[in-house]
C-alpha cells in the first residue's frame, strides 16, 4: 500500500504552493518552483517500489522505464523552467504570475513553454508517453498485480498530477489568474482546464513511440534545446538591462 499511497501524497503536497488566486494559496514558498520540482523527483519512489515489490517481470520493467523516463525527463523540464524564472528574477510562483501584467511568458518563451509541456506529458506519463503502462508490452506496467483501492490510488495520483501540470503551465507562461473582467480564481480554473483538455486532445490523436526513442529524444534534442534556450534567455535579458 505504500507505492500507492507514496504518489498521491506527493501530488497532492505539490498544490501547497500552487496561487489559485492572489492571496489564496497555502504555502507562497520564495523556492516554490524547486518545491515543485522536489515533489515531483519523490513520485519516482513509488513507481520503483511498486514495480519491485509486485515480484512479477512485467511490473518490475514498467517500473523501471518509469522511473529512467521520469528522472530524465525532469532535467529537461527544469532547465526549460530556467528562462521563466531568468525573466521574472525569482523562484516564488506569485512573483511569476505577477511579473506577466504586461506579457504572457508564452510570448517570449514560446521555446521554452513547448519544451515544458513535452517533459510535462513525459513527466505525468500519459499518451504517446505512457511507455511503463503500454498494455501491449507489459500488461499494464508497474501496476499489474494491484487491484482495488490501491490500483484506483495510482490513477487518482496520475490525473491528480495531470492537473498539477495544468496548473503550473498556466501559472507559468500563461499568466494564471491574471486577465480581464472575471474574477482571478475564475480565469485561473479556465486555463487550467484548457490544459487539461489538451492532455485529452494527446491521448486520442498521437501514437506511442518506442521507449528507446523516446529517451533518445529526450538526451540527444531536448536537452541541447533547452539548455540553448537557457543562454538565449539570459543573454537577452542581460543585453537589454
Amino acid at each position: 500500500i505504500l507505492a500507492p499511497a507514496i504518489i498521491v501524497a506527493t501530488s497532492l503536497l505539490s498544490f501547497a504552493v500552487i496561487p489559485f488566486s492572489p492571496g489564496f494559496v497555502v504555502a507562497d514558498l520564495n523556492i516554490g518552483i524547486l518545491y515543485l520540482l522536489a515533489m515531483s523527483s519523490l513520485g519516482v519512489y513509488s513507481i520503483v517500489l511498486a514495480g519491485w515489490a509486485s515480484n512479477n517481470k512485467y511490473s518490475l520493467l514498467g517500473g523501471l522505464r518509469a522511473s529512467a523516463q521520469m528522472l530524465s525527463y525532469e532535467v529537461f523540464m527544469g532547465l526549460s523552467l530556467l528562462g521563466v524564472v531568468i525573466l521574472a528574477g525569482s523562484f516564488r510562483l506569485t512573483d511569476i504570475v505577477e511579473a506577466q501584467h504586461k506579457v504572457w511568458f508564452v510570448v517570449p518563451q514560446f521555446f521554452g513553454f513547448i519544451l515544458f509541456l513535452i517533459a510535462g506529458v513525459a513527466e505525468a506519463r500519459r499518451l504517446p508517453f505512457d511507455l511503463a503502462e503500454a498494455e501491449s508490452e507489459l500488461i499494464a506496467g508497474f501496476h499489474s498485480e494491484y487491484s482495488s483501492m490501491k490500483f484506483g490510488m495510482f490513477f487518482v495520483g496520475e490525473y491528480i498530477g495531470v492537473t498539477l501540470i495544468s496548473a503550473a503551465i498556466s501559472l507559468l507562461y500563461f499568466g494564471g489568474w491574471l486577465g480581464p473582467v472575471l474574477p482571478g480564481w475564475l480565469w485561473f480554473a479556465i486555463k487550467t482546464m484548457a490544459f487539461i483538455c489538451l492532455f485529452i486532445l494527446f491521448r486520442a490523436a498521437l501514437p506511442r513511440p518506442r521507449f528507446d526513442q523516446l529517451m533518445s529524444w529526450g538526451w540527444k534534442y531536448m536537452l541541447p534545446l533547452a539548455l540553448v534556450n537557457l543562454v538565449v534567455t539570459g543573454g537577452a535579458v542581460l543585453a537589454f538591462e
